[in-house]
């Protein structure tokens, strides 16, 4: 059997547990293979890794909705225990395809076939290109990846980078120095890496350069050995910095190129540095090209339909 830990952070323990733990005891009685346990501000798990994944699933949805509604009614427990069941499952739920056990009891993993097709194309190829629109999962997919290779020490360092482009926005106008400008830009890399990483450890990691985050023009010049690099919003690009990053990558080097080509934030008579890359590259062996769909949508339902309809306007 396997255990598992999930910490109840920033949480009522009284409202999310239920009197005398009702709440948990009826997550408990859904799962009689499986033995559930809460002590203090902890949730212990044993059982089958299957059986596990429903129930951090289940658990990771009962705290959202608690933290949105500040409140978890038996009636909710019932209902996303009656849902879960209902639910059908993307891709099988195995040990092999989790990518990182994360922070507060998150399993990363891949959660569509693409998501999963870029997972297994990063193991064959050193440079891979995800493309595709917003909410996809490729960017958090990418981290995940990277995380598992430095975790596995097969890389030295993960190197995180994003072209500093001023969407309707001018950073010289913004307060603070370059840093403080800069992070609002890589925000969401640093909010996947809060799912993966416990906090004092990813300091640490930050601290150290382990882990570096920078914006693109920090890579000039560099020879990038032993690491994971990751280019995201790569759209935003110019062929220059596109070729600048693409000969940056050292010996035993990994590299994942993220972008959407629908949110090209360039001037207009500028060409994006990610469209012309895959088409100058396409046919060179050792790279890989994965293509992410509104399929892989893994936000609000409304953004599937928001892409398509995009999509059917620019046709």
């Amino acid at each position: 059997m396997v255990e598992k830990v999930i910490t109840l952070d920033n949480v009522s323990l009284i409202d999310f547990l239920g009197v005398e733990n009702n709440n948990i005891k009826e997550v408990a009685a859904a799962f009689p293979m499986s033995k559930i346990i809460s002590r203090g501000n902890e949730i212990r798990i044993k059982g089958t890794t299957p059986e596990i994944t429903r129930i951090t699933d289940i658990l990771d949805s009962l705290i959202e909705h608690y933290q949105k509604y500040g409140k978890l009614t038996h009636e909710n427990v019932r209902s996303f225990l009656k849902n879960n069941e209902r639910e059908p499952v993307a891709l099988p739920q195995t040990d092999e395809n989790v990518l990182v056990y994360g922070t507060k009891g998150v399993i990363v993993r891949a959660k569509t076939a693409n998501q999963q097709r870029l997972v297994d194309v990063s193991e064959k190829y050193d440079l891979v290109f995800a493309v595709g629109p917003a909410g996809t999962g490729k960017t958090y997919t990418a981290v995940a990846i990277a995380v598992r290779a430095l975790k596995n020490k097969e890389v030295r360092k993960i190197i995180i980078t994003r072209p500093a482009v001023e969407a309707g926005e001018n950073l010289g106008f913004l307060p603070g120095d370059l840093k403080e400008k800069i992070d609002p830009y890589l925000r969401p890399i640093y909010d996947a890496l809060d799912d993966m990483i416990p906090a004092e450890k990813l300091k640490l990691y930050i601290e150290s350069r382990t882990i570096e985050i920078a914006p693109l023009a920090y890579m000039r010049g560099r020879t990038l050995n032993h690491a994971f690099i990751l280019l995201d919003e790569a759209q935003n690009t110019t062929p220059m910095q596109m070729k600048m990053f693409l000969t940056r990558m050292g010996p035993s080097s990994k590299a994942i190129i993220t972008g959407d080509r629908s949110q090209i934030d360039l001037p207009k008579n500028q060409r994006s540095g990610l469209i012309e890359a895959v088409e100058l590259l396409k046919d060179i062996k050792g790279i890989g090209f994965v293509e992410l769909d509104g399929s892989d949508v893994v936000r609000h339902r409304l953004v599937k339909e928001i892409i398509s309809a995009y999509e059917r306007a620019e046709k």
